[in-house]
């Protein structure tokens, strides 16, 4: 895995072995943050990472100048992994946090401008996700909800649905809380 973009672009990253996780493609990375990078300036962006896995979607973030950044994850491995990957790169501003996820929603008093959902694609109800992370009030006004699936899913009938990007087999959804 290596970083796409930014100030750490090129910059490879290796979890262990061990990982249960399926990291974005390095393609479906650079198409998403190609599309984000004319939505928005990194650096006066707020950033919730949900489903953490091995960071890439936060450390692109991050490379980018964006100094807040929330990671929920609950693995602790991966957790730990994340955490000191950020240290060792010296990110400001990043935080992660080793919680169920659903719990986190429900627990999560800040908002964001950006929240970035990437769940394992076996995970029972993934076709609700969306609804439980828009039913909370964790979105800025504009702010975008990103969600990461397969294409047997399809959200465009979904409140606050903007569109869907595809890259191979990765399906990227946007949702935009309206003003």
């Amino acid at each position: 895995m290596r970083i796409i973009g930014g100030k750490y672009r090129g910059r490879t990253i290796v979890p262990p072995s061990s990982f249960n996780a399926r990291p974005t493609t390095d393609f479906a990375k650079e198409g998403l943050f190609n599309t984000l990078s004319n939505m928005c300036d990194f650096e006066e962006i707020s950033v919730l990472d949900l489903f953490g896995g091995t960071g890439g979607i936060s450390y692109e973030f991050a490379s980018r100048g964006c100094t807040d950044i929330v990671t929920v994850e609950m693995n602790p491995v991966h957790a730990g992994f994340i955490r000191k990957s950020a240290r060792i790169m010296g990110f400001e501003g990043f935080q992660v946090v080793r919680h169920n996820v659903f719990d986190f929603l429900e627990i999560c008093s800040k908002k964001f401008d950006i929240v970035f959902a990437d769940p394992p694609y076996d995970i029972s109800g993934l076709e609700t996700i969306p609804e439980k992370v828009i039913s909370k009030d964790i979105l800025n006004d504009g702010g975008l909800f990103i969600m990461e699936h397969p294409g047997t899913f399809d959200f465009s009938g979904k409140d606050w649905f903007v569109k869907e990007k595809k890259y191979g087999n990765v399906h990227f959804t946007f949702f935009e809380k309206k003003l």
